[in-house]
């Protein structure tokens, strides 16, 4: 048991998966695994362990933001010994040929500051993804066929962004979409020497404003959770 997490040893098992919405994470544990306990509660910080195909898995909410997904990441890692980590979750897209319900698989991840900053002082640390893990996410999209885009994404530390110069200048370099929690999850699994990937699902788009009403998130996320099980533990081949 830690501060954040109600869970005992062993009742987390190496790999996690981070949704950021405790109720995100019940959808996904109760759709997807078998043999589903509820191991975490804490300030209604749902976590819940079970088996996909016979492997063991966690998927545990992370809040919103990169200082509560840093809370979970570092207790998950120092007390508990979680060893893949892997966000899933919605994403705004930044580039026209990226639609909504299409998937981004995020190699690296820009931030503007992170939990993580203070760290690295005048260093501008540069946080990537787990190279085994992208490339199996990659094989198990395409096994899919599900709509993929991977390349960089930018990691927000504001909700109700108002920096429309910045957005412009990160379009205009590429970035494909905006998340709020990658490049801190990238930096601690780095700092720990730890597996980590970003598997997120287009559910707004900052170009043509387009959005998915609340009641069809969860329907178009299966396809991200699927391909992040199957990567994880490399189902999907090449």
């Amino acid at each position: 048991m830690s501060t954040h997490i109600g869970a005992k040893l062993g009742d987390i098992a190496e790999t996690v998966l981070l949704p950021g919405d405790p109720y995100r994470a019940k959808w996904a544990a109760e759709t997807f695994l078998n043999d589903v306990v509820c191991v975490n509660q804490v300030r209604g910080m749902l976590g819940f362990t079970g088996t996909w195909k016979g492997n063991r898995v966690t998927i545990q909410g992370s809040g919103m933001g990169m200082p509560s997904l840093s809370i979970y990441v570092n207790e998950l890692i120092s007390e508990f010994d979680a060893q893949t980590l892997i966000r899933i979750g919605s994403c705004g897209a930044m580039q026209p040929e990226v639609k909504l319900r299409d998937v981004i698989i995020a190699m690296t991840a820009t931030s503007r500051s992170t939990p993580s900053s203070g760290i690295f002082k005048e260093l501008n640390f540069a946080p990537c993804a787990d190279w085994g893990l992208l490339e199996a996410s990659v094989a198990a999209a395409r096994k899919l066929g599900s709509p993929t885009h991977v390349g960089g994404i930018y990691s927000s530390d504001t909700f109700y962004d108002e920096r429309h110069d910045l957005m412009t200048e990160m379009m205009r370099h590429g970035v494909l979409g905006v998340e709020m929690e990658a490049a801190e999850l990238y930096a601690v699994a780095a700092r720990h020497g730890r597996r980590a990937l970003a598997v997120l699902t287009v559910s707004d788009h900052l170009l043509t404003e387009e959005a998915l009403p609340a009641d069809q998130r969860e329907k178009s996320f299966g396809d991200m959770v699927e391909i992040t099980l199957e990567a994880a533990f490399g189902v999907a081949q090449p």
